[in-house]
């Protein structure tokens, strides 16, 4: 793979990004609404529930997330509403965005369908796993977890969509890979920021493959998703497992070992488990 055509690719998104020309995703619809309405001080849950409402699949996976053992609760809810008033308005925001967050990894083109049905698979046990350490080892928001965690790689996502139009980089596997590691973090950043996603979050999806970071204080969110993707590469050939995990200051703040498997430990993996038949319904 010649470094001047990874170099004169990567220079050309990263321009176009500069001046405004890079096509870059938007939530879907009723993710905005619901965020909008939980900002509208006059607006209800009451009101978020009806917006809620008008997607029968999402309405319904909500009350199913609202009686999960997630929730940690044994009365039945069976109203949009009442799942919404359960949750409260932060978690509403985070699990409605990450419901319809699949619909962003969908191809345009058969080109691109099987690495975006890969990175969307990638990205849901990145959340998941996300959401299991949040839960056990932070006191952060589960949920921010998760949908950090599956909006980790959405900075590959305009890229892709750039492989469709440049032969020469769809066609070699190994420089589509390399413009993507390289370029997919600062797009990332790009695209929250857009999307008006609080400064944390957008840390996190900036920082996630940077081993090296280090912060005062307790767990952040970028910590836990370094981590969590970490996990999520184990038993794989990924580059990110020929690093030395044992200096990744990621592992300590969470106050985990780096040789643990999350997956197959009983509560986290339950968890985990859990949250991907959640967002797979």
């Amino acid at each position: 793979m010649p470094d001047d055509v990874k170099t004169r690719i990567i220079d050309e998104l990263l321009a176009d990004l500069e001046q405004d020309r890079l096509v870059l995703p938007t939530l879907p619809e009723v993710a905005l609404r619901v965020r909008d309405t939980l900002e509208d001080e006059n607006a209800s849950l009451k009101d978020v529930a009806e917006v809620i409402r008008t997607d029968a699949a999402l309405s319904a996976r909500l009350i199913q997330v609202a009686n999960s053992p997630l929730m940690r609760t044994s009365r039945t809810i069976d109203t949009v509403e009442g799942a919404v008033t359960r949750m409260g308005g932060n978690m509403v925001r985070n699990l409605v965005t990450s419901m319809v967050m699949e619909q962003m990894f969908q191809a345009t083109s058969e080109a691109t369908d099987t690495r975006l049905r890969a990175l969307w698979t990638h990205s849901l046990e990145v959340g998941a796993i996300a959401h299991a350490l949040a839960s056990r080892y932070t006191r952060l928001d589960p949920s921010q977890a998760l949908l950090c965690g599956l909006v980790h790689d959405i900075g590959a996502l305009p890229i892709l969509a750039r492989a469709e139009e440049v032969p020469e980089l769809l066609a070699d596997e190994a420089l589509l890979d390399a413009v993507i590691r390289d370029t997919h973090a600062s797009l990332g950043r790009a695209i929250l920021e857009r999307w008006h996603f609080p400064p944390e979050q957008v840390t996190a999806v900036a920082e996630h493959e940077n081993l090296a970071r280090a912060h005062d204080g307790p767990a952040d969110l970028a910590d836990v998703v370094t981590v969590a993707n970490l996990q999520s590469h184990l038993g794989t050939g990924h580059p990110l497992t020929r690093e030395d995990w044992s200096t990744v200051p990621a592992f300590d703040k969470l106050g985990l070992a780096a040789d643990i498997n999350v997956v197959e430990m009983e509560q986290t993996g339950d968890d985990i488990a859990a949250v991907k038949v959640a967002l797979s319904a």
